[in-house]
């Protein structure tokens, strides 16, 4: 199972729960009474159709019945829908090191056609190399076991495979110079980050640009983010937002155009790629 196919599973999630949240307001149903109908809370209507939940066949059934969808195709496809969204991805082997709240951005990085970030603190995990990953999950996690270091690095490598697959999306990356100023490990491991960055900068489906000190402020004083586009034309562009214990996943069109100018503001602003480049040796020269 390729990267793509196996975040599908999560993109189905979402593309199921809008449209039961669609049919829902079409019929003017509130959440608290389509829980009511499956035995279930307001709340996990709201996870249904967010796409953060599994689903169960005969609770979709019991909610097309209770939405007025009586026709034989349309059920089918919906039922087909909620099955497919219910593959696990190969992340979930990782479960015992993968908290819940990101297991569905990986799914949605697995299947996005275009992902878009700015990183300030440190190299974004698609880029890192093996040792500078290890000192990144080292530092983070001060009482981590070495096997549980180990594992949540193995997780990040098995991640970037993605950026090679035969369907790798667009990446589209701005990191702050703080990111490749902050040492993680020795000299060596930066020296070698630095220059793999070089190197997969070079990736006719990677763009790296660095926004440098001397520029000053700029339009990523918000910190951290990511932009991820899918394939399916119904399915949103989604903001995803990254905090210690959770993270939050925006997907209003007003919300995610504010990340969208501020993300282009960056790549205007941040020198090209060919000067980034420069820049980044520069830097090897320094360490």
């Amino acid at each position: 199972m390729t990267a793509g196919e196996s975040g599908g599973s999560v993109v189905r999630r979402i593309l199921l729960g809008s449209q039961l949240r669609r049919l829902r307001e079409g019929r003017g149903i509130t959440r608290e009474a389509a829980g009511y109908s499956i035995r279930a809370s307001e709340s996990k209507i709201s996870r249904m159709e967010l796409g953060r939940v599994s689903f169960k066949a005969r609770d979709v059934e019991d909610l097309l019945t209770l939405y007025g969808v009586a026709d034989g195709a349309e059920r089918a496809a919906l039922l087909d829908l909620a099955r497919e969204a219910n593959v696990a991805g190969w992340w979930h082997s990782y479960s015992d090191v993968l908290p819940g709240w990101f297991q569905t951005y990986v799914g949605l990085e697995g299947a996005a056609s275009l992902i878009r970030v700015y990183e300030v603190q440190f190299v974004h995990g698609l880029l890192q190399t093996e040792a500078y990953a290890h000192a990144v999950v080292e530092r983070g996690m001060p009482g981590a076991s070495a096997a549980e270091i180990d594992r949540r690095v193995a997780l990040r490598l098995e991640r970037q495979k993605l950026l090679v697959s035969e369907h790798a999306p667009g990446f589209h990356v701005v990191l702050d110079e703080a990111a490749l100023r902050r040492p993680y490990g020795d000299r060596a491991v930066m020296r070698e980050q630095l220059e793999h960055l070089i190197e997969i900068s070079e990736r006719p489906n990677v763009t790296l640009q660095v926004m440098p000190f001397s520029f000053g402020g700029h339009a990523g004083e918000s910190g951290a983010f990511a932009l991820l586009r899918f394939p399916e034309s119904d399915l949103s562009d989604v903001v995803y937002l990254e905090q210690l214990t959770s993270a939050l996943y925006l997907d209003k069109r007003e919300e995610v155009a504010q990340y969208e100018r501020a993300m282009e503001r960056l790549q205007r602003d941040s020198p090209d790629p060919g000067r980034t480049r420069d820049l980044l040796r520069g830097l090897v020269q320094l360490t």
